[in-house]
């Protein structure tokens, strides 16, 4: 379960917005793995996980895009009912709150990969350490 480097960018929602950061991201031979684009009051949150967050963080640089950087768990859960249940269980009970959450199902899709956002990111590693996550 690796803590990772997740891209944040803070936009109005508007046509084009996602389809900008992709061309400069793409240009820059960037690939993002996921990405989450929720909106409240017109404004938009793009979350991105990328091959080279370096690289990326120059070429939106460049574009003048504004963005911060944002700690996040990625976890691999088996791909069956109760499985993000039992992570976020663990979580409540640790007293740590999940504020961003998004997942997508692993190529096979035996997997859900999950990533996370957390208010405590070094608890939540040391509380999900000893989980088998395998197994979950």
């Amino acid at each position: 379960m690796p803590a990772i480097t997740q891209l944040v960018i803070s936009e109005e929602s508007k046509p084009g917005t996602l389809a900008n950061v992709a061309s400069v991201l793409g240009a820059a031979g960037v690939n993002i793995k996921a990405f989450s684009a929720p909106e409240v009051a017109g404004h938009g949150h793009l979350r991105l996980l990328v091959n080279d967050v370096e690289k990326a963080k120059v070429a939106l640089t460049k574009a003048a895009i504004k963005f911060r950087e944002e700690a996040a768990l990625v976890l691999s859960l088996e791909n069956k009912p109760g499985a993000l249940s039992q992570v976020a269980e663990l979580l409540t009970q640790a007293k740590i709150n999940i504020d961003c959450a998004y997942l997508t199902p692993s190529r096979e899709g035996r997997r859900a990969i999950v990533v996370l956002t957390v208010s405590n990111i070094q608890q939540a590693l040391a509380t999900l350490q000893d989980q088998s996550l395998d197994e979950i």
